[in-house]
């Protein structure tokens, strides 16, 4: 209840994080037939980059920030839907300070039939929330602990869609819940496509969580990670990662022509890395 993304909006975790996202929502529009969008750990949807906490931290400088020099023609071909999505939410809001959050991002890529479910513990932030989408049908705000909603929510009666969950990693052991959550979300809804994202602090935790995850996955998966500094500090933020389950099938190959680029842009120190490694069974 205490974790408050707004001071870090926009930082190299949400780089990595709304990437996959949009990419994965482009690829749900690829088809006629509608999709729901669960965003299990919301937020309040929108930030704005002069306010006072992402001043204060200045993180997105390090992040969204170092975007704004374009990258060679093939990366940029990958980041299209992200940067078309964000400027939407931009021009929505009539200011370029401004940086959406996971929700925002995919009420961008709804379409007339498709459903956004947008899950917010905190009192306040889904106030917020909900006052950022009243007007918007396509979109339900819930006041709910994310966990329960991965929980209840599986399987949506659109058969079709993914579940984005991120927590904020304030609770000791929280990795190794995310795999447990996330094999009984997918044992629920074999054929969703889930988004699982992790801080890198403690990388031995998070490798014995894609280990035991990847044993018992009977679909296929990726882990991406995403590093801007040596993973040997576990008291530090050195990158962050995603367990993509049921990827769409093109995107091992959009990660490998932009997680080079965006570790090399996005380095701490001058170390960068990246990782993108299947899990689970081989596709089908």
């Amino acid at each position: 209840m205490n974790y408050r993304h707004a001071f870090h909006a926009g930082n190299h975790a949400d780089v990595l994080k709304h990437l996959v996202l949009t990419r994965v929502l482009a690829h749900l529009a690829l088809k006629d037939k509608p999709f729901r969008a669960l965003d299990a750990f919301a937020g309040l949807g929108v930030y704005d980059l002069d306010a006072d906490e992402a001043r204060r931290t200045g993180e997105w400088l390090e992040g969204w920030g170092r975007l704004s020099a374009p990258f060679d023609p093939a990366v940029e071909a990958v980041l299209a839907p992200y940067r078309a999505a964000v400027a939407a939410v931009q021009a929505r809001a009539g200011s370029e300070r401004i940086y959406p959050g996971s929700p925002a991002l995919i009420r961008e890529a709804l379409r007339p039939g498709d459903r956004g479910v947008f899950v917010e513990l905190h009192p306040a932030d889904a106030e917020v929330l909900r006052g950022h989408f009243a007007r918007d049908r396509r979109v339900k705000v819930m006041q709910l602990d994310g966990w329960t909603a991965v929980n209840a929510q599986m399987p949506p009666q659109e058969r079709r869609g993914l579940v984005l969950i991120d927590p904020p990693y304030e609770v000791p052991g929280e990795v190794g819940r995310l795999g447990t959550a996330l094999a009984r979300a997918v044992a629920k809804w074999p054929t969703g496509i889930f988004l699982a994202w992790y801080p890198i602090k403690d990388m031995a935790a998070i490798d014995r969580m894609a280990a035991d995850l990847g044993a018992g996955l009977d679909r296929p998966a990726l882990r991406l990670d995403l590093l801007i500094d040596r993973p040997d500090d576990p008291t530090r933020l050195n990158g962050s990662g995603l367990i993509v389950v049921n990827p769409p099938w093109r995107l091992e190959a959009e990660m490998l022509a932009v997680l080079p680029a965006l570790a090399g842009r996005l380095a701490r120190g001058g170390f960068g890395g990246f990782r993108c490694d299947p899990l689970g069974a081989p596709p089908t």
